[in-house]
């Protein structure tokens, strides 16, 4: 498969293994939850009524009183009392083998590249680290809320689009497939295609 580089007339020869895959939704999703689920705490803890501390005495007799029934200060329905369906701490993580999350990445790329939301060009910098600069830069792309791909971090870029909101700058060792699929446009230069292709292949 031959991608056309952007602002230029030559193009890239790429693997249809990579570029080319049907979309598996059912995997992204899959893929996608889990790595959501990965980034929960799961440090939410609250007290139940064994926990709370007090209420070991009965507050009054169980008949004569008038009163309903109770067998402690502390129980779910009086205030001070432990919680019902207490929370605890819980891992939330979920098990995605590597086959896996590399099939999700090769379809949501894929299906990038159908969509014509895949940008591919020859290299992208900046020689100063100036947020304008990179905004001019953009605007010759065609795109303000972009994912931008190379093959090793280049802090300039890094530094320029820090303020942009929707702008971001990884290399192919941080993408991952949230990234992927939180920008309408994403850029690949030409060396992290070749670096995204050795690793997915």
């Amino acid at each position: 498969m031959d991608l056309q580089l952007h602002s230029s007339n030559t193009t890239l020869n790429v693997a249809d293994a990579v570029f080319g895959v049907d979309y598996n939704e059912a995997l992204v999703h899959q893929v996608v939850t889990a790595y959501l689920n990965g980034s929960r705490a799961g440090t939410k803890a609250q007290k139940s009524k064994a926990m709370v501390r007090g209420g070991g005495k009965k507050p009054w007799k169980q008949k004569g009183t008038g009163q309903a029934r109770a067998g402690s200060i502390r129980s779910p329905l009086w205030r001070g009392g432990g919680k019902t369906f207490a929370a605890v701490p819980r891992d939330h993580s979920q098990k995605v083998n590597k086959k896996m999350y590399r099939g999700a990445i090769r379809s949501i790329i894929s299906e990038l590249n159908r969509n014509g939301s895949l940008i591919i060009a020859d290299s992208f910098t900046v020689e100063v680290a100036k947020t304008k600069t990179l905004i001019e830069k953009l605007n010759v792309v065609g795109a303000n809320d972009i994912l931008i791909v190379t093959d090793t971090l280049d802090h300039n870029l890094f530094l320029s689009a820090r303020n942009l909101h929707r702008v971001n700058v990884v290399d192919v060792n941080g993408i991952n497939p949230v990234s992927l699929l939180s920008f309408k446009k994403v850029l690949l230069t030409a060396p992290a295609v070749k670096k995204l292709e050795a690793w997915l292949s």
